[in-house]
């Protein structure tokens, strides 16, 4: 169908480098209706020949390497408009609207790649000049609210505008190759199911690692940290994909319902719990490959006194029958050795050990659901070591989305923004999913503040602070990229 994308803050780090290249892939492979057009709005100057300039540039670099072409990138760029608009200012609104036009029945995403301060406001002035109606849907970019009051107060502000089947709230972890087949591996398989529960796995681990640190985000971050940046909305979606149960069919509120279940499961972490389940830390100075990394203290817009955290782990627990007794095991940070997102399903050893094995531990098996930076789904199993005897030697069976589909894998943010034309929230987090992350977030970061205990301090390049270790290591479990 035709439709018109908006996209506010379109000179944005997010619109060069994330949506714009997405839109090409969108309209070189077909999934752009020849009516479909792009404006971008922004504070910055622009003549809307220079911007597409600008855009060509960001879309050349983003692509892969032979994706981009001449002739495919001229047909794009003629459904590219650019608006110099502030979106803080309500009077600049009635340009977007004589922008558009006044088309009836016509689908329009307003995607806000702004700062979340400025979303309601966006929402008011949008309705202000009559581009609200039954066809106009809105995109929202977490991190939705810094807690549960205030993102409450977003939501309702911007439902008071746009009916909920219109807000789409976007994680682009949900949107990625091995996210989904996570579902498939789950509810497509009959192998899998009967073992996915407490009476076969021993624990869970969901690792989101960069080795970036807060490059040009330090201000913003400083106020975040880790835990509003990462574990609210990343790491809890990972966590409900992991432990839903299969909806009835595979349609946006059912799904959503799933995991908003598993949300209300989690059991709280407060009081003296905050201590004894939950590590937080911040990079100190340190070295990688050689290269000297400075402390997070010395990034640029960020408080020489700051003690925010750039480095969360922390131990979940969901009460319920499928799950009781298994912990799930959560980390992310900045700055660390390795960058990865990958799921790790360890399950419990065989009751009785029949065979010797190298090494000398019981034999255990072990899904990897990797993310990124390489997506694939390994499963380590226990095979017979060649020679002579019985010794056991694990081995991988190992399915890489490289190698097994020819096909080129789209970009998480190529899926969401077609999933929002065609008005499919599958993918997308309702309001009270939101509200129910901070409803479990919060006791964590008021139990961290009436601690006042600084970050443990973990030196650039490592793994994090030792204490990270000790959460698993009291259970008798350690981190997969330490074994």
């Amino acid at each position: 169908m035709a439709c018109d994308i908006v996209v506010l803050g379109g000179t944005g780090d997010l619109a060069l480098r994330k949506l714009l290249p997405a839109l090409y892939y969108l309209h070189r492979d077909g999934y752009l209706h020849a009516g479909t057009r792009i404006l971008a709005a922004a504070r910055a100057k622009h003549a809307a020949e220079s911007y597409r300039r600008l855009v060509q540039r960001h879309v050349s670099q983003h692509v892969a390497l032979g994706d981009f072409d001449s002739e495919t990138w001229d047909a794009f760029a003629e459904r590219i408009d650019y608006l110099s608009l502030d979106v803080s200012q309500r009077v600049e609104f009635p340009r977007l609207a004589q922008a558009l036009g006044k088309v009836r029945g016509r689908v329009r995403v307003f995607y806000l790649a702004t700062f979340p301060n400025l979303f309601a406001a966006t929402a008011k002035h949008l309705a202000s000049v009559g581009l609200v109606d039954e066809q106009a849907r809105i995109v929202l970019e977490k991190p939705l609210g810094e807690s549960l009051k205030t993102a409450t107060q977003i939501n309702d502000q911007i439902g008071a505008v746009f009916d909920e089947s219109r807000v789409f709230r976007i994680d682009h972890y949900l949107g990625k190759e091995a996210v989904q087949n996570l579902l498939a591996l789950r509810f497509g398989n009959a192998l899998l199911e009967p073992l996915w529960r407490n009476a076969h796995i021993d624990h869970v681990q969901i690792s989101v690692l960069e080795t970036v640190g807060v490059e040009n985000r330090g201000g913003y971050y400083d106020q975040a940290g880790a835990m509003r940046d990462m574990v609210q909305n990343h790491l809890l979606q990972l966590l409900c994909l992991v432990a839903m149960e299969a909806p009835v069919h595979f349609e946006p509120e059912a799904v959503r319902n799933e995991k908003l279940k598993i949300l209300e499961a989690l059991r709280p972490i407060t009081g003296m719990d905050v201590q004894d389940r939950t590590v937080r830390g911040q990079y100190a100075a340190g070295e990688r490959a050689g290269e000297q990394l400075p402390a997070y203290y010395f990034e640029k817009s960020v408080d020489h006194d700051s003690n925010t955290e750039t480095f969360v782990a922390l131990k979940a627990e969901i009460d319920n029958w499928r799950w009781a007794g298994v912990p799930f095991y959560l980390r992310t940070g900045k700055c660390l050795a390795q960058r990865k997102s990958e799921i790790v399903i360890q399950f419990k050893a065989v009751p009785h050990r029949l065979f010797s094995q190298n090494g000398g531990d019981p034999a255990r098996n072990r899904l990897v659901i990797r993310l990124q930076p390489d997506e694939s789904i390994s499963l380590a199993l226990m095979a017979k070591s060649p020679g002579r005897g019985m010794a056991l030697q694990e081995v991988e069976l190992d399915l890489n989305f490289a190698k097994a589909f020819k096909r080129r894998r789209w970009d998480a943010y190529e899926r969401l923004l077609l999933d929002v034309i065609e008005g499919d929230a599958t993918l997308f987090m309702r309001r009270d999913e939101i509200e129910a992350a901070w409803r479990w977030v919060d006791p964590i970061i008021q139990g961290w503040q009436d601690c006042y205990r600084s970050p443990k301090r973990y030196a650039a390049g490592s793994w994090g602070p030792d204490a990270a270790d000790s959460l698993l290591e009291r259970q008798g479990h350690c981190w997969f990229d330490e074994n």
